[in-house]
């Protein structure tokens, strides 16, 4: 759209507040903005001089704008935001992240079990998170059936088939970690009290939970029941440590979102710290790609927007590092320059740095940015630093998983020269394995594989790495023994979350430096 021709619209164009969209010849949606007065805000586009080639670009492609007028700027904010996740228009910010992150759920049914899942689904469920990390989901979890006693099985414990006395309580009712709600044994109503306190911790309450556990034990020493009161004493005790390490700054200071941004060129990373009593509850950093000529505080706002929604928050204080305009309603935004909100922004902002450096580490590292030579050269790298008796040209790497706490499936992917070989990725589901047992599945679909291989006579990889450790490493080596193949490939164990590799027969394990290439 020319000058000229914008000119010849513009009287049209409301001057009430609202969401524009600009538009190409094909009704692509090039671009969704907001404004507090939409004739003004449009109008600048063609009027000022462009400092960047992407914004000269975007206004070349315009064939015609829309307009949504909305009652005000909050509103304008909320729409635009939703309007760009929904659409995604190629010169708006975009969020570099795709990964699907796990919740933790209360299922909707009678004496509601509790799990982790990647899948939201609205079946009237309590959904938790989400989480960005597996590891921190199922420490939580942990952690939870240690102090909270919940069911763990999969009974349909209707009121009907309680009563008819259908189920009989299991082992975990015997190892105290389970009520016995499948008999009768324990009430709807007793079992949501702990759920109560379940989602307060989930969401860092630890006090009312101390404070319910306190009353729970000395209704028990006034009943003289002391060993059930020594069991609420020592829960007590273990969520006051449990409290003492998560908690970061002053434990009266409420409930505040934290945000910090680092800027580098077209990208920016922004860090999100959501803290209860002074505990952090969640932490997540985004990369999103500047597309047009966006500061600071645009993205910041935008970004905060996103996460916010994407988590669920509903705090009212925001600690940012500089003014934006975030017109959310009954959002106190708050720019410390000391005392403990001063830490959190400084912490968050360590995060950013941090996250932003191992990017830099990892992409200086990227295989597939490199040259035939290059990528040949850290197989090289490779060999040498596992002492490999042959150039690992072909790589497989295997890992367990378990959904939602059962049904065992495992996954093999593949490297060749140094690249994906997706065609050659395989899933596994598990067939000989009874419930959970991560060792005895990988000792199943490792003997799957290679004999299958051997069966068709297709080349060995010259290096099998087995993700979690030595346990998982002893169970592979149970099928490459069985297939008679040890001497004709070599096959490590990888533990999960530090860089070191096991090797079979070895009872310690090797720790790689973090600048080894071999560990990208």
């Amino acid at each position: 759209m020319t000058q000229p021709e914008f000119s010849a619209i513009a009287p049209t164009i409301p001057t009430q507040p609202g969401i524009y969209k600009y538009y190409d010849q094909a009704n692509e949606l090039l671009y969704v903005g907001k404004a507090k007065h939409l004739r003004k805000r449009v109008s600048s586009y063609f009027s000022k001089t462009f400092t960047t080639y992407k914004t000269h670009e975007l206004v070349q492609r315009i064939h015609h704008i829309e307009f949504t007028i909305v009652n005000n700027e909050q509103d304008a904010f909320l729409l635009e935001n939703t309007l760009i996740k929904e659409f995604q228009p190629r010169f708006n910010i975009s969020l570099k992240d795709g990964k699907t992150y796990p919740y933790i759920v209360i299922k909707n049914e009678p004496f509601p079990r509790v799990f982790f899942t990647r899948r939201k689904i609205k079946d009237g469920s309590l959904y938790l998170g989400p989480y960005t990390s597996v590891e921190k989901v199922r420490e939580l979890l942990d952690f939870i059936k240690q102090t909270i006693l919940l069911r763990t099985c999969k009974l349909n414990l209707s009121e009907s088939n309680i009563r008819k006395g259908k189920f009989r309580v299991c082992l975990e009712y015997h190892l105290g970690n389970c009520k016995g709600p499948c008999e009768g044994l324990q009430s709807a109503e007793d079992y949501h009290k702990e759920l109560e306190q379940l989602v307060n911790m989930l969401k860092g309450n630890l006090s009312p939970v101390i404070r319910h556990f306190k009353k729970e034990m000395n209704e028990h020493v006034k009943k003289m029941e002391f060993e059930k009161a020594a069991q609420y004493k020592s829960k007590i005790e273990h969520l006051k440590t449990y409290q003492a390490r998560s908690a970061v700054v002053n434990t009266r200071m409420g409930t505040v979102d934290v945000f910090s941004i680092l800027e580098d060129g077209d990208m920016a990373y922004v860090n999100y710290l959501a803290v209860n009593a002074g505990t952090i509850v969640q932490t997540k950093t985004i990369m999103l790609e500047k597309k047009l000529e966006e500061t600071a505080a645009e993205v910041l706002a935008f970004a905060a927007a996103q996460i916010r929604e994407s988590f669920g928050s509903t705090t009212k204080e925001m600690i940012v590092p500089f003014a934006i305009d975030f017109p959310e309603a009954g959002i106190i935004l708050t720019i410390p320059k000391s005392g403990d909100r001063k830490k959190l922004l400084d912490l968050s902002q360590k995060n950013v740095n941090h996250f932003r450096e191992e990017l830099r580490k990892k992409k200086m590292l990227r295989l597939e940015e490199k040259t035939a030579e290059e990528k040949i050269h850290v197989l090289q790298q490779l060999q040498k630093d596992l002492q490999l008796p042959s150039l690992p040209l072909h790589i497989e790497c295997f890992d367990n998983s378990n959904l939602q706490g059962s049904y065992p499936v495992s996954a093999v992917v593949c490297f060749k020269n140094g690249e994906p070989s997706k065609a050659e990725y395989r899933r596994f589901k598990v067939k000989t394995v009874v419930g959970i047992n991560d060792f005895a599945s990988m000792t199943e679909v490792v003997h799957r594989r290679y004999k299958r291989l051997l069966d068709e006579k297709q080349p060995l990889p010259q290096l099998i790495i087995i993700d979690g450790g030595k346990g998982q490493l002893s169970a592979a080596m149970q099928s490459i023994a069985a297939l008679k193949l040890p001497g004709t490939t070599s096959v490590v164990g990888l533990a999960k979350n530090e860089e070191e590799i096991f090797f079979p027969g070895d009872t310690q394990s090797v720790k790689l430096p973090g600048t080894v290439k071999a560990l990208n």
